[in-house]
């Protein structure tokens, strides 16, 4: 399939008078977000009586509007049998548990084999939805939920749900140090203003910097010796949030390559527990349950992943250790 152009003319109704255009356009036709819509008036794809206006001017009722839609097809990404762990599948969406591993996005390095390449093949209707459905993102070595839009309106409401702060998303971290209480995090992140392949904890005050305002809660589910099991909830949801934020404060991830610093080992551990530890090689962080509104039935819906098997494996093998300490 190529790209899709779908010509809309219509009269704007009296009863939108006085709204600005990119306003009324996002009242006029619900299947697309206003920011989307702003896009398309910049790019001249919409006129009003034959002219163009800016997406903040006034409009008055009665106008005749253009709008020219092209859905282009996401050419660089190709469709690939990838195995996919389906949790949830119907007409709107799709939600998947995402192994660790698995890049989400094509991209530099990363051209193919990826959640997106997967997406493709098993509903091929996802290449005339931008980012072919995607909305919301995890890390590659992350694991967890993920929801796919794969229509049009359905990723207008996710996105709005998301932008909203209205889309529930709790994740399990086991971070190094033993923490005497949960608590809240509110800190902006941007990227690192040295190494830029790293995000960082910014001052916003500072007008060179990129940051955008960034809140992660936290509650203690376990401790150990020198580890603990937290339960984490986004409020927002900026690249590398939790392990950002958990490093910012000093708890950082296990096995965090990028932000883990050095590996934390208690005292007189087993021969066991000093390898379960050292061969954990990525971060020890899974998107564990997910909750919204459906686009559609405009219910409540929410779904739960269990702990993939290495990250059970290794508090399992904190467990053991705090047992055998007891017993000294």
């Amino acid at each position: 399939m190529g790209d899709t152009k779908q010509q809309y003319d219509e009269t704007i109704p009296d009863n939108l008078a006085g709204m600005r255009l990119d306003q009324a356009l996002a009242s006029m036709f619900p299947d697309y977000s206003r920011a989307r819509l702003q896009k398309w008036i910049k790019e001249g794809q919409v006129s009003v009586d034959g002219g163009k206006l800016r997406a903040k001017d006034v409009i008055h009722g009665g106008e005749q509007v253009s709008l020219t839609v092209v859905l282009k097809e996401e050419t660089s990404w190709r469709a690939q049998a990838i195995p996919l762990n389906i949790v949830f599948e119907d007409e709107s969406l799709i939600v998947i548990n995402k192994p660790s591993g698995l890049v989400v996005h094509p991209g530099a390095g990363n051209m193919d084999s990826t959640l997106s390449n997967a997406l493709l093949h098993h509903a091929p209707e996802l290449e005339n939805v931008p980012r072919a459905g995607i909305v919301h993102r995890i890390d590659k070595d992350t694991t967890g939920l993920l929801v796919i839009a794969r229509t049009l309106i359905a990723q207008k409401s996710l996105v709005e749900q998301l932008q909203a702060r209205e889309i529930d998303r709790h994740y399990q971290a086991l971070c190094m140090g033993v923490m005497t209480a949960g608590g809240t995090i509110d800190a902006p992140i941007g990227r690192h203003p040295v190494n830029r392949t790293r995000q960082a904890v910014v001052d916003m005050e500072n007008t060179s910097s990129n940051g955008k305002e960034a809140i992660t809660h936290y509650r203690v589910a376990e401790r150990y010796r020198v580890h603990t099991l937290v339960n984490v909830q986004l409020e927002t949801g900026r690249t590398h949030q939790i392990r950002v934020h958990m490093a910012h404060i000093n708890y950082p991830l296990v096995g965090d390559a990028t932000y883990g610093g050095r590996l934390r080992i208690p005292p007189a551990a087993t021969q066991e527990f000093d390898q379960a530890l050292r061969k954990f090689k990525r971060q020890a962080l899974h998107a564990a349950s997910l909750g919204f509104i459906h686009p559609e039935s405009g219910e409540k819906v929410s779904w739960q992943a269990p702990l993939p098997k290495d990250m059970e494996t290794l508090l399992n093998a904190c467990r053991q250790d705090l047992k055998d300490f007891a017993k000294k």
